[in-house]
């Protein structure tokens, strides 16, 4: 269970992982509350999400192609220190209640950030442990991410809760990620091949040509994209906080909160276990449960049945992101990890970002109960469509099989 955590690069790299997370979470918490209590418009809610994404569906090649022909840990030092920048600019905008086109600019500031620093920080993971702790460290990595999930919006939340205004808080969030910064630059990661090819299109375009070969990988990026896209209400709990349960920015921070608890859990229940031997249908089998959740969750007025929904939502979540992560990084060679990670990368964001925009388009013409539950029921069609069209999912069985190289 602690195999990848007793080496020390990954030490190093998850201590750094968990206060960025934890900082990076409590920083979208008080986003969308400020959002919600300056407009009360779920659109404005989606329209974050979209702000958020869009640069890094434009960047996501060239940040890829960067990822695998510098340092990595020096690209995730510098990536880090904009966090920190944006966090501080935040903070300088809340104080002065600067005006909504100063948020949208922040916001796309920040994707830009997040566009170079997922690639670089995913791809270089697979060298900082020997391979066969690979599968543990993304377990490890997933449960350090959900603990951070669960911290951060309940702690965002009581400190909004108790007055403290949202300037403090954003500062706070800009002291924890720069700690990842530094420990960054600490790392020594494993020399392997790297990809010496200059930017042309096909160099840009090689991610994406892997991906397409490899059919498992391919089917759990669409799956995940379409899945999440159409099922996600991360968006929308503001509302359903304020107006439909009625608890305020506290119970914000717990619904934010109950998915990554589920998933915590999970994650640590399969660090315990032996590798898992039905990968395909499991993937198959969280999604469903998860669009099922989704559903229950846009039904539901009662505070406790809302937060089991989601709880158990990101408990078969995290089930899909181990599978997902595993796979791209040990089917991947490591000349093109940046690439293939700057496009899962493109599809997390398009799954969740552009999902968030999806759900405030949705919930501004129909209600928030209408976009959520229909949402649900897309994410359950679509584990059909994909298991139909993809039998290479069905069959999947170990994570880890390593397919012969592609070529750069």
């Amino acid at each position: 269970m602690t195999r990848a955590i007793r080496e020390r690069n990954y030490a190093i790299f998850a201590v750094g992982f968990a206060f960025s997370g934890f900082g990076l979470q409590m920083l979208t918490t008080v986003i969308l509350w400020d959002l919600w209590l300056r407009t009360h418009d779920a659109l404005v809610l989606g329209m974050a999400g979209l702000a958020r994404a869009l640069p890094v569906v434009v960047l996501a090649l060239v940040s890829g192609h960067v990822a695998d022909r510098h340092s990595r840990k020096r690209i995730i030092a510098l990536t880090q220190a904009g966090f920190v920048v944006v966090c501080g600019a935040f903070a300088l905008a809340s104080s002065m209640q600067a005006p909504m086109w100063v948020w949208y600019a922040l916001l796309v500031t920040s994707g830009c950030v997040r566009s170079f620093n997922g690639p670089s920080r995913s791809s270089l993971l697979p060298l900082l442990v020997r391979p066969e702790n690979f599968e543990n460290a993304v377990t490890w990595n997933s449960g350090i991410f959900q603990a951070a999930a669960v911290l951060g919006p309940v702690t965002a939340g009581a400190l909004l809760g108790l007055g403290v205004p949202s300037w403090v808080i954003f500062l706070i969030c800009g002291a924890l990620i720069a700690v990842m910064g530094v420990l960054a630059l600490q790392l020594n990661p494993r020399e392997e091949a790297r990809a010496n090819a200059t930017l042309t299109v096909r160099s840009l375009l090689a991610g994406m040509s892997h991906i397409y070969k490899e059919r498992a990988i391919l089917a759990t990026l669409t799956l995940d994209l379409f899945g999440v896209l159409l099922g996600g209400a991360t968006a929308l709990l503001p509302i359903y906080a304020d107006e439909i349960l009625g608890g305020g920015p506290m119970l914000l921070g717990w619904l934010k909160a109950s998915p990554y608890i589920g998933a915590f859990l999970m994650a640590v229940w399969i660090a315990a276990r032996p590798r898992m031997r039905y990968a395909g249908p499991a993937l198959l089998l969280s999604v469903g449960v998860f669009g099922a959740c989704m559903i229950v969750f846009g039904l539901s007025t009662s505070i406790w049945v809302s937060m089991l929904a989601l709880f158990i939502s990101g408990a078969v979540d995290n089930v899909s992101v181990i599978i997902r992560h595993t796979l791209v990084q040990t089917r991947t060679p490591n000349e093109l990890r940046g690439r293939v990670s700057a496009v899962n990368s493109l599809f997390i964001e398009c799954s969740n970002e552009l999902g968030a925009f999806e759900s405030g388009l949705v919930a501004r013409f129909f209600g928030p109960v209408v976009s959520v539950v229909s949402g649900g029921i897309g994410t359950l069609i679509v584990v059909g469509s994909i298991a139909g069209l993809f039998p290479e999912i069905r069959k999947l069985r170990t994570m880890v099989q390593q397919e012969p190289d592609q070529t750069t």
